[in-house]
């Protein structure tokens, strides 16, 4: 039986997460994305707590679409100032199953240059 795209990347993320888990020390960046939009978390999986968050649908966002790379960098440089004043300075990234490509790659690298670490 012929599995849907989404299927196949609900499947790579739980091989994924079988893997990868954040703590306090060392928090999880889990990114959601859609056509439009594109939301990210930064999670403390042992406590079961978000820590900081940035979606592309927040009114401070509202210039920029989320379903484009400048979007995606904006909304990494959000959730970067927000990790850091939650004193967030080493991460895990969580690519949530989607190719690290395009619009992932580029939050990746925007985190990067923001000043996190993974």
């Amino acid at each position: 039986m012929a599995r849907t795209t989404h299927e196949l990347r609900l499947r790579r993320h739980a091989r994924i997460r079988r893997r990868l888990s954040g703590t306090a020390e060392r928090p999880r960046v889990a990114l959601s994305r859609s056509n439009k939009h594109i939301s990210a978390q930064i999670i403390d999986d042992v406590a079961g707590r978000t820590l900081a968050a940035a979606s592309s649908v927040e009114p401070t966002l509202k210039g920029t679409s989320g379903g484009n790379i400048d979007g995606a960098k904006a909304v990494a440089a959000v959730l970067a100032q927000r990790a850091k004043a939650a004193s967030i300075t080493t991460v895990v990234f969580d690519r949530g199953g989607f190719d690290y490509h395009g619009r992932v790659a580029a939050f990746a690298d925007a985190l990067r240059a923001a000043g996190l670490e993974f």
